[in-house]
């Protein structure tokens, strides 16, 4: 195509004179041009040599010609210093692909739903992980990089945070190593802050504890008290209470679906008179179908400073939210409970041979292991009179 003095009434009525496209090439700038596809598209572009390779570039968006031609001299410039806008920018966009922040996205997109954790998980990437190391392209990240971001992490939220910020980012770059050839997984052995045995708990509430705890949260307002009542009768997680839905109850038992439990799998447990009658008091907001919640639309969080504030209407001191389930173990044990029936409450799959043939639900055992339970907080309650009906949280 000969070259053609382009000027704005050109460029408003030249046309594709081919099958492809066609290219008027500016007398005025060599290198710049207007291309025009056989559907009528224009656009701008920029023809140049960096190293012996030869280039074309296209200029973002719908330009009038002064622009464009400032834009396209702007490149020229930069290709006259030694550059290769193209390279560059290819290579820019390649790196902004690869990096962390992007791999996450993409983890989450593909494997969230999959996730029992995945909330948790992301939480911690994006409050620990993605702020120092996010924009880095994942292959270019060293044990340096990571181990700077476990220090921070550790110093400002503790070493049992930044080993759940290591596991979040392993778990992420080993899925990824997984999907590519260049992509080799950083050595991470030793760089956890905590040891296993350390972070084991054996905490369980003594019976004055547990009294002083049942008591606070009769008379603790709004849902939350309710809330710690069905963590003992249930010994379920924290979660798995705190997220319960009225449409998961039915005939007297609760069903967790399976997204929703640790295991992977729904299970049903049957609750006990006790936990019925806790239910039976919690006062259902209408629209929401969360059992405890604090607005009507998400389920109560914000377990940190809901747990300082009830720690000072109890007075117990050093536990934790989880060592109801724990104590609650505990207690079935000390009720006389099977063992096998115990470990099915709390949602334990049965290990070897029995765990694969055994099929039975066992319901009624669980229920009578529920009743007892919740006779023996009864008993821990009120030692003096071991009869009274646990009664709805105020």
């Amino acid at each position: 195509m000969p070259k053609q003095k382009l000027t704005a009434g050109f460029v408003r009525t030249a046309t594709c004179d081919n099958k492809d496209r066609t290219i008027y090439w500016d007398e005025t700038l060599p290198g710049f041009g207007l291309m025009i596809l056989p559907s009528g598209h224009r656009s701008w572009v920029v023809q140049y040599r960096s190293k012996r390779v030869s280039r074309r570039a296209t200029l973002k968006g719908v330009l009038p010609l002064d622009k464009a031609r400032k834009q396209a001299m702007a490149i020229l410039v930069r290709v006259a210093d030694g550059g290769d806008p193209v390279l560059q920018e290819r290579r820019a966009n390649e790196a902004e692909r690869n990096a962390l922040s992007a791999v996450v996205d993409e983890f989450f997109n593909r494997e969230g739903k999959k996730l029992r954790s995945a909330r948790a998980m992301r939480s911690t990437l994006d409050r620990l992980v993605l702020p120092p190391l996010g924009r880095l392209p994942i292959d270019e990240i060293r044990k340096g990089d990571i181990t700077r971001m476990l220090d921070k992490a550790e110093d400002e939220s503790g070493p049992v945070m930044a080993d759940r910020a290591l596991a979040a980012l392993s778990r992420v770059m080993n899925w990824h190593a997984g999907r590519v050839d260049y992509f080799v997984v950083p050595s991470l052995k030793g760089m956890k802050r905590t040891k296993a045995k350390e972070r084991e708990r054996d905490r369980v509430l003594t019976d004055d504890e547990l009294r002083r705890v049942w008591i606070a949260a009769k008379d603790f307002p709004g849902p939350r008290g309710a809330f710690i009542q069905l963590l003992l009768l249930t010994a379920a997680r924290r979660n798995e209470v705190a997220r319960m839905s009225w449409d998961e109850l039915s005939d007297g038992e609760w069903t967790i679906p399976a997204a929703r439990y640790k295991t992977g799998t729904a299970i049903t447990l049957p609750l006990s008179k006790a936990a019925l009658a806790i239910l039976d008091g919690v006062s259902r907001i209408e629209g929401c179908r969360f059992v405890f919640s604090s607005g009507g639309v998400k389920p109560i969080s914000g377990f940190g400073k809901f747990k300082e504030r009830f720690d000072a209407a109890c007075g117990v001191k050093n536990w934790r939210l989880h060592d109801l389930r724990r104590t609650a173990r505990s207690l079935m044990s000390r009720a006389g409970v099977p063992s096998d029936h115990a470990e099915r409450c709390l949602g334990h799959v049965m290990p070897g041979v029995r765990g694969t043939y055994d099929r039975h639900s066992y319901l009624e055992e669980m229920r009578r292991a529920f009743e007892a339970l919740a006779g023996q907080i009864v008993r821990i309650v009120d030692p003096q009179d071991s009869i009274i009906t646990l009664g709805a949280a105020s």
